[in-house]
């Protein structure tokens, strides 16, 4: 076969739909996560305050995440966490519930692969004792929640 044949064949090298398009093909055969430079970080928030959901899904789809889905409690985001998030926000309190059991669950089970943050309006040095605990890539507060401080703990997991 001669070259111009080769350029031509889309069997041998299908036209790329976006710049990415290379890591999508790996992506569907799981051989890498990825790269958040490239693509859409896609998140998971899990929080029992529906306010909070409703904001920081805004916030973090306006600066460029992609939010698969949000959860109140331990069941649902367990189920919403088979999506395959890179990266799950879970709130330390959820109500009756526990952020840090869900986080342990998350980092063991549907979610072992992607970037697990808690987050909580209180300090982290208040939290310092029961962090460790969850297994979670770290904690960012409420307050200083954005996509960019999300995507320095994807990048540095």
């Amino acid at each position: 076969m001669s070259l111009a044949g080769i350029e031509a064949s889309s069997d041998l090298h299908p036209p790329l739909a976006e710049p990415c398009g290379f890591l999508l093909a790996a992506m569907r055969r799981s051989e890498f996560r990825a790269n958040a430079n490239c693509m859409a970080v896609q998140g998971l928030i899990v929080d029992d305050n529906r306010d909070f959901l409703e904001a920081a899904r805004t916030l973090l789809e306006r600066e460029g995440l992609t939010i698969t889905g949000v959860a109140s409690t331990i069941a649902d985001a367990l189920r919403k966490a088979e999506l395959r998030p890179d990266v799950v926000l879970v709130d330390v309190s959820l109500g009756d519930e526990s952020g840090i059991e869900l986080a342990r669950r998350l980092v063991a089970g549907p979610a072992h692969e992607a970037t697990v943050i808690l987050i909580s309006t209180r300090s982290e040095a208040e939290l310092a004792d029961v962090i460790p605990l969850s297994l979670a890539a770290g904690f960012l507060s409420k307050s200083e929640l954005s996509a960019d401080a999300v995507r320095r703990f994807f990048d540095g997991r």
